[in-house]
């Protein structure tokens, strides 16, 4: 039983730190367009406070998802796929959390465009995961 509710809440954790990873990168679209002072303060603190909320939700679906590998003893060849891309994962929400401080410089060098391609990089990570997790295919 405790297992079950481990990875309920393992699961719920997760979502909402990906729902964080698929939003940050589309304020990033708009701040990279946006060019009134006043609406770019605006999607600057909608950002800070979704990068801040991401990084929280993030510790307790990474501790969870630990507990579940190490305290019930899951193992296998797509597990160790599925950490590498946990581990890809993290580096993608921190590299948000660079860009995000470049934004608030003012020193942004990218364009609206390559940050739309970039909001499709956790799509494509949790998709994959996914997919390991379930199919479990080696």
């Amino acid at each position: 039983m405790l297992y079950l509710w481990t990875k309920a809440l393992h699961i719920v954790f997760i979502a909402s730190w990906f729902a964080g990873l698929f939003y940050l990168p589309r304020i990033f679209v708009n701040l990279a367009q946006e060019t009134n002072p006043e609406a770019t303060a605006r999607l600057l603190g909608m950002a800070r406070r979704l990068y801040r909320f991401s990084m929280i939700i993030s510790v307790p679906a990474v501790l969870l998802g630990l507990y579940l590998w190490m305290g019930f003893g899951i193992k296998g060849g797509w597990l160790h796929a599925k950490l590498a891309l946990v581990i890809v994962t993290i580096g993608y929400h921190h590299m948000c959390g660079g860009i995000l401080k470049k934004f608030e410089r003012g020193v942004n060098t990218r364009s609206h465009t390559w940050y739309r391609w970039f909001n499709e990089v956790p799509v494509v990570l949790l998709l994959a995961i996914v997919v390991l997790v379930v199919v479990k295919p080696f």
